[in-house]
């Protein structure tokens, strides 16, 4: 997915000293005109800008297609990242700059690595008629941001674990399973499902951070209420990590990873470390996709696609550097 904001802003995203349980509320962000869907976004903001290598997580849905026109993001640009497709209800057609051309539906995964570049569409299909999912990124250590991009998908197979039924899309958790999707840190993410007043205690790698989206009820971690669409942060420190439903069903995703140990900058849809690498990969994409006046060298093209990609905003009139 993109950020469609006009006016992104800057993120220089750094770990900061946090409480045991640090409930983070979304803000509402409108993907588009008058008839946009609109999506929640607890990540980044400017209590929290990364859990482990996350840092970008958008929540939308469930939305009626007949009233928001669904999901329609034309081709945009991506560096330096991975996006996470995750659906709860609904169909997504996916293209992107390597060939890649797949669906994504409830309970698979969608991810694909920007590296150097990438450019790619998504789209509800026409038989949706909710949409409800969430989007994430994952940014890419220095080391690896370089890669050659490329796209998978897997279709993880629920398990039951104690009360709980458990999807494990990236990364692992002990006792439960293993994804085999590519990722270039140490990260885990997997979708809890509790019934009404249940809980479920997860073994957890005491050097990840941790972070709980819920999707559907209310979460208790520690006794700390979780409300709907809220995202809870647990810093690094724990084994164990129990989490129980209120009165209502529980649908979340856990995500989680070791600190990143690296700043970033964050703008629109692009990640890099510092000012000219933005400005860089900016010019890259109007240059090559936009005005056509450079080969497609660093973002390729994505075939299928029957209108124009999207144009970078503007720049802020300051030069981006990392918040003190």
């Amino acid at each position: 997915m993109s950020n469609l904001e006009p006016d992104p802003a800057e993120v220089v995203c750094d770990e900061q000293p946090a409480p045991s349980i640090l409930v983070l509320e979304p803000r509402e962000v409108p993907l588009g005109g008058p008839r946009a869907m609109t999506v929640r976004r607890t990540l980044p903001q400017r209590a929290r800008s990364l859990i482990g290598a996350w840092c970008f997580v958008d929540h939308y849905g469930p939305d009626d297609v007949a009233e928001t026109g669904g999901m329609v993001v034309p081709p945009h640009p991506h560096t330096g990242l991975q996006t996470v497709s995750w659906l709860f209800e609904g169909e997504i057609e996916h293209r992107d700059s390597t060939g890649a051309h797949q669906l994504v539906r409830p309970g698979e995964l969608n991810l694909m690595t920007a590296g150097t570049g990438i450019q790619h569409s998504e789209v509800s299909t026409p038989t949706t008629k909710r949409l409800h999912g969430a989007q994430l990124w994952v940014a890419l250590p220095d080391a690896d941001r370089r890669t050659a991009p490329f796209f998978e998908h897997t279709e993880p197979q629920p398990v039951a674990f104690g009360a709980a039924t458990v999807r494990v899309f990236i990364g692992s958790l002990p006792g439960i399973g293993d994804a085999t999707a590519r990722v270039f840190s140490p990260l885990v993410a997997a979708q809890i499902d509790l019934s009404a007043g249940a809980e479920v205690e997860l073994a957890v790698d005491p050097r990840f951070e941790h972070g709980l989206l819920v999707d559907a009820g209310v979460a208790t971690i520690d006794d700390v209420a979780i409300p709907t669409a809220h995202l809870a942060f647990a810093p690094t420190g724990r084994s164990t990590l129990r989490i129980a439903a209120g009165e209502a069903p529980l649908r979340a995703l856990l995500i989680g990873g070791e600190p990143l140990g690296e700043p970033i900058v964050m703008w629109w849809n692009f990640i890099g470390r510092d000012h000219d690498e933005i400005v860089g990969f900016r010019s890259a994409w109007q240059a090559e996709v936009i005005e056509g006046t450079t080969p497609a060298e660093t973002f390729g093209r994505v075939e299928g696609w029957p209108g124009s990609a999207l144009p970078a905003p503007v720049l802020p009139g300051i030069r981006l550097k990392p918040r003190e």
